[in-house]
């Protein structure tokens, strides 16, 4: 009830500060108090904002049947890219705004939070002893920058295992490497290694085919969304942050999509690979793009858990509704 209370009060101020706005697109329910009935928004990018995406697409549609919203994927980059040439009405991104891109019109707006998680296959032979003592962030930095730690055994102080790491990485501009490598140090997509496979789905469909695989996925894609489990032929590379060698209690978050979830939103999993995700658009939200912004941002804020995402504190969300009526 606080949530929602907070939220309200921070709609209603900014009706109040709609009074007199004016744009080129059709007039918005926040504009007008008159729901609009018809139209069309078109959605594309990040793969990480996918699955919630296509969830509030349909439960808009539910209580707006005139409006249409067309969700597609192809990578943080392709919806940035889609967003400022006005290709799409949204373009979902999974990483920060770059400054030149604001330059150019980008208006980003958080809307959910998830994390990319590190990912191996089932059936690892050293699967047992990964999950008992996790991998650290200067090994993973090895296996995926720098490739100074090229075998399992050598990943895990384990001498008698000289099998060959075999690393896999997104091949396209996404938000997920991004954020992956900015975990590993001050690098950027360019600087991880691997063999190139495009988009989530296919990513984690590579390492699931190879049992000596590793690479990463945002979490809406490691694990299942019926079971809650990782899917099937993957495995989750537990983080040691603390480098001691053990998993300890408080580092063993990753058996079920909730866990991990819960882990997000206490702070147990690190940021990055933490991150928040962005709905962005050239200039500002216009007609029934505003519409659906501001019920994201409100009602719209309930399917995140259900989905495998963290939903915006009240004070960000109200934070981020203002920006959307300025």
């Amino acid at each position: 009830m606080k949530y929602q209370a907070v939220l309200l009060v921070a709609a209603l101020c900014a009706a109040i500060l709609l009074a007199g706005c004016t744009g080129t697109q059709p007039a918005s329910q926040a504009q007008t108090g008159v729901p609009v009935t018809t139209g069309k928004i078109t959605v594309s990018g990040a793969f990480a904002l996918y699955p919630l995406m296509v969830k509030w697409a349909e439960e808009y549609q539910k209580i707006h049947p005139g409006i249409k919203v067309e969700v597609s994927a192809g990578g943080a980059g392709k919806g940035m890219t889609d967003a400022l040439s006005g290709l799409v009405d949204l373009g979902m991104v999974s990483r920060e705004i770059y400054p030149q891109e604001v330059q150019k019109g980008a208006f980003g707006i958080p809307v959910a939070k998830d994390a990319v998680i590190g990912t191996i296959n089932a059936k690892n032979p050293l699967l047992a002893e990964i999950q008992k003592k996790g991998i650290d962030q200067e090994t993973l930095r090895g296996i995926f920058i720098n490739e100074s730690v090229k075998t399992w055994g050598a990943a895990l102080d384990d001498p008698g295992n000289n099998d060959k790491i075999q690393v896999y990485t997104r091949s396209d501009a996404a938000g997920a490497p991004t954020v992956w490598a900015q975990y590993l140090g001050n690098y950027t997509q360019e600087d991880l290694k691997g063999v190139g496979v495009f988009g989530d789905p296919g990513l984690a469909e590579a390492v699931a085919k190879d049992t000596l695989g590793i690479g990463y996925n945002n979490i809406g894609f490691a694990y299942d969304a019926t079971t809650g489990a990782p899917i099937a032929g993957l495995a989750i590379v537990p983080l040691d942050q603390n480098g001691d060698g053990v998993l300890d209690t408080n580092e063993s978050v990753y058996t079920t999509r909730d866990e991990i979830v819960s882990a997000i939103d206490t702070g147990k999993y690190p940021s990055p690979p933490a991150r928040e995700l962005n709905l962005v658009t050239k200039e500002k939200f216009n007609g029934p793009v505003k519409d659906f912004m501001i019920w994201i941002l409100t009602d719209g804020q309930q399917y995140a858990i259900p989905t495998g995402y963290i939903p915006l504190s009240p004070g960000r969300a109200a934070e981020q509704l203002a920006k959307v009526n300025a």
